[in-house]
């Protein structure tokens, strides 16, 4: 299958590292134009230079925004009003007890988890909805199915993109946009690399901390290693592109299997 993105222009907030900037190479190897997004101006030149890299000749460039706000939102819809595909990939997530995350903890995940995907797409989609095409993708986790209780305030904001991210697919019926939800399982970025450190005990060589990782949180884990950014970005460009059309209102998983369920 070839996908042929050609013309087309891509948003990835939280694209500096990981798997925002693994989907955006790999929707510039698509033919995409592609926007990058982070909050340091540096980590941005960093992530254009890869797309570069990897893509000679793509088009790439990067916006400056720091999406926990409102005004930083402003401030990237200010800047790439005229997208044909927007993925909401920016998250934040890590350990905390129920009982000692205070009501600010709750709020930050809120408002950088769900509220920056729904103040793009609320901007954004009514031009691809007049257009007749385009795509929008949230980029959920297999916690949002199997809510963590070592981080359940991460886990209640991933359940939240699904129900976004479904009603938006309602409000957009008939129009040729499609709105879809990503599930990856743990993957192999340096945010889950940090987390999985912090779990360490003694001198654990990395291989062993994954194994242990895996036998006790994930267990149910049929894949049993990180996969990798670039095994979640091909199901989110799939998503994106003109062959998964009829694709919509739909949560996929690419989680290695940690979800126990046939659907």
């Amino acid at each position: 299958m070839i996908v042929d993105l050609t013309g087309r222009t891509a948003l990835v907030s939280g694209s500096t590292a990981g798997i925002g900037l693994a989907v955006a190479i790999g929707l510039a190897r698509a033919g995409a134009v592609v926007v990058v997004n982070g909050r340091s101006a540096g980590r941005v030149e960093a992530a254009v230079e890869a797309v570069h890299d990897a893509v000679p000749g793509a088009g790439a460039r990067g916006v400056v925004a720091d999406l926990a706000t409102a005004a930083g939102s402003d401030m990237l819809i200010d800047a790439e009003r005229d997208v044909d595909i927007l993925v909401n990939n920016l998250g934040i997530y890590g350990p905390s007890s129920f009982a000692e995350t205070p009501d600010e903890e709750w709020e930050r995940y809120f408002q950088i988890n769900v509220m920056s995907g729904v103040r793009l797409s609320r901007e954004l989609m009514p031009a691809m909805i007049e257009r007749g095409w385009g795509r929008v993708v949230f980029v959920s986790s297999e916690s949002a199915l199997h809510i963590p209780p070592e981080m359940i305030h991460y886990g209640v904001t991933k359940t939240a993109q699904i129900a976004v991210a479904r009603g938006l697919a309602e409000y957009a019926a008939g129009s040729g946009v499609t709105v879809n939800t990503v599930l990856p399982g743990p993957t192999r970025t340096e945010a889950v690399l940090a987390f999985l450190n912090e779990l360490r005990e003694g001198h654990e060589e990395p291989a062993e901390l994954e194994r242990r990782f895996f036998e006790r949180h994930r267990p149910t884990s049929l894949l049993r290693r990180l996969a990798t950014p670039e095994e979640v970005a091909s199901l989110i460009v799939y998503v994106c592109s003109p062959q998964a059309s009829a694709t919509t209102g739909a949560a996929l998983r690419v989680d290695g299997g940690v979800v126990r369920a046939i659907p």
